[in-house]
């Protein structure tokens, strides 16, 4: 089985942060692709959901490395793919 995800994409400010929780609030995971997203600390400018909103629906590649590390596109790709065939084992929706 080939997994699915839905991409969300648009500009900064247009609610896609909103549609995506509400698509994977009953069956769904969301994989964030925000660069900035994944270094904790760095909350300014990066438009990170809440706390509220991470309880409510599973976050992934969110505050997951400190800004003094490094961590490429590369890096990016292989978490990502391995969030991909993770939860489509569990047969969840991706966002």
């Amino acid at each position: 089985m080939n997994p699915i995800a839905v991409a969300i994409m648009g500009p900064t400010g247009v609610g896609k942060t909103s549609l995506s929780l509400e698509l994977a609030r009953n069956d769904g995971e969301i994989i964030s692709a925000d660069s900035m997203q994944v270094y904790k600390y760095l909350d300014v400018g990066t438009a990170k959901p809440d706390a509220k909103d991470r309880d409510k629906v599973v976050h992934r590649l969110i505050d997951i490395i400190t800004p003094d590390k490094r961590f490429s596109a590369a890096d990016f790709k292989n978490l990502a793919e391995s969030f991909i065939f993770e939860i489509s084992k569990k047969k969840r929706f991706l966002f």
